[in-house]
């Protein structure tokens, strides 16, 4: 068994629900064999109330999540990312940095929780709904063996749980 940690970037365009909920997802699942970041094209205000709610009443932890944009973690010294995964339709077809130690790259598209209108309930199941479809994702990533696949072979696992239950409508051209 390596003791590798592998770097993973959750990349949306404000970074303010779903990117923030996959960080804090896989950093609380991964148990010391991944670390997770999460950026914006853009960034954000911060992370949403609501997104950080329902983090709170899975028991995963929040402290430390911000908003922040991309450019951070093309910058000298920003640690190197193993996997880039867009959460989002719109960041998936942005013309990303190049991004250090050219990572893997994967779209896991899911609707915007955000984008709901509705009541207070309305809103925080579409929130519960996309961190449920961010959680079966991330659950089969923990699953595969992942050091001892090649590149192609990982490359190819990350896009096809992409396709997963939940994957939003708008396929981006690249990811």
């Amino acid at each position: 068994m390596s003791d590798r940690i592998y770097n993973v970037l959750f990349l949306c365009t404000h970074n303010s629900a779903r990117s923030i909920m996959a960080e804090a997802l896989l950093n609380h699942l991964g148990a010391g064999r991944f670390q997770a970041f999460s950026a914006g094209s853009e960034g954000g205000p911060g992370p949403r109330p609501m997104a950080l709610k329902v983090l709170q009443a899975e028991g995963i932890p929040t402290d430390g999540l911000s908003s922040k944009t991309w450019d951070v973690f093309a910058q000298p010294g920003a640690p190197v990312m193993d996997l880039v995964i867009t959460v989002c339709d719109q960041a998936a077809g942005e013309a990303c940095p190049l991004w250090p130690g050219q990572p893997i790259t994967a779209h896991w598209g899911i609707e915007d929780p955000s984008d709901v209108q509705g009541s207070e309930i309305e809103r925080e199941r579409a929130f519960v709904t996309a961190l449920r479809y961010l959680r079966n994702r991330i659950n089969v990533l923990l699953s595969l063996p992942v050091v001892s696949l090649d590149e192609m072979a990982l490359a190819r696992q990350l896009r096809k749980i992409g396709e997963l239950e939940g994957a939003s409508a708008g396929r981006p051209e690249r990811a």
